[in-house]
């Protein structure tokens, strides 16, 4: 059992079960403990949810960050989700320059678009940004949608062959990323993937699981928390993201059968077993 710290900075959708909402008692789940910087409070995810509220906290971002340096705090890891802005996105680098380790890992879910599309309030300038980002990144997170606008390549939301999926992720490796998740992948109908890219070896290895509805709010952060949980307990990328991703899937069979709950996944009901998933690992 390692005793790492994760810094998350996004937002805080009060209801909705995403981002730190998910993010804080996942990653904590797996025995890591959690820092958490909120880059917005929102009264509702923006996904389906209309008349929702936002309350934009980049101003007070650099007064967290200051604080936590004058007590002498500091971080493994910085994991990035769900960023308001283009100021936040470049925040993130003088966040990680000021309160992470020297060694420590910056992850990055590029949580802006989903279904071939961005999500409200997002345009190309801010894809521009994020792409940055993900070019200093040791890990990025990124879904098919994301892949693609990143890399200006066509959106592809069918089946993906091979030679699809292996150019979208040369094309993230060329921005700088040292490692890629690449998820969201159907070579067959009934099943859903992700692609595990290393730059060190130009290797991909894919891990598949049944594919489970047709997509439910949330999964991607709930993806994101797992494995940044798993990997800061000191498994590979490639075992983090097989964990994260079978995680996933009971979140969802906790929740397909529960219509009034189209909101997110019942979470809760699939920690017990990630947390036994992560203590047989370690």
């Amino acid at each position: 059992m390692t005793n790492k710290r994760v810094c998350t900075l996004q937002d805080i959708s009060c209801l909705g079960q995403c981002s730190i909402t998910v993010a804080l008692p996942i990653i904590s789940a797996c025995g890591v403990e959690t820092i958490i910087m909120p880059a917005a409070v929102l009264s509702t995810h923006t996904g389906e949810f209309t008349g929702y509220t936002i309350r934009d906290l980049s101003d007070d971002l650099p007064g967290i960050m200051n604080h936590w340096m004058k007590e002498g705090q500091i971080f493994d890891c910085l994991y990035t989700g769900y960023l308001a802005n283009i100021t936040q996105i470049e925040f993130v680098s003088e966040l990680r320059k000021n309160v992470i380790t020297e060694d420590g890992l910056l992850i990055v879910d590029p949580a802006m678009a989903d279904n071939g599309r961005l999500y409200a309030g997002f345009d190309s300038e801010f894809v521009s940004h994020m792409a940055g980002l993900c070019g200093k990144a040791d890990i990025i997170l990124p879904n098919i949608t994301e892949a693609s606008l990143m890399t200006g390549m066509e959106y592809v939301g069918g089946l993906h062959n091979t030679d699809y999926i292996e150019t979208l992720i040369n094309r993230l490796s060329s921005l700088g990323a040292k490692k890629i998740v690449l998820k969201g992948i159907y070579f067959e109908e009934d099943k859903i993937g992700v692609a595990v890219y290393d730059s060190d070896t130009s290797d991909i290895q894919y891990y598949f699981t049944d594919k489970i509805g047709n997509g439910t709010h949330g999964t991607g952060d709930c993806y994101a928390a797992a494995f940044t949980g798993s990997l800061m307990q000191g498994y590979s990328v490639y075992e983090s993201a097989k964990t994260a991703a079978d995680f996933v899937v009971d979140c969802i069979k906790a929740t397909i059968d529960d219509k009034s709950h189209w909101y997110g996944v019942k979470f809760e009901k699939a920690l017990p077993g990630l947390v036994a998933k992560v203590n047989k690992q370690i």
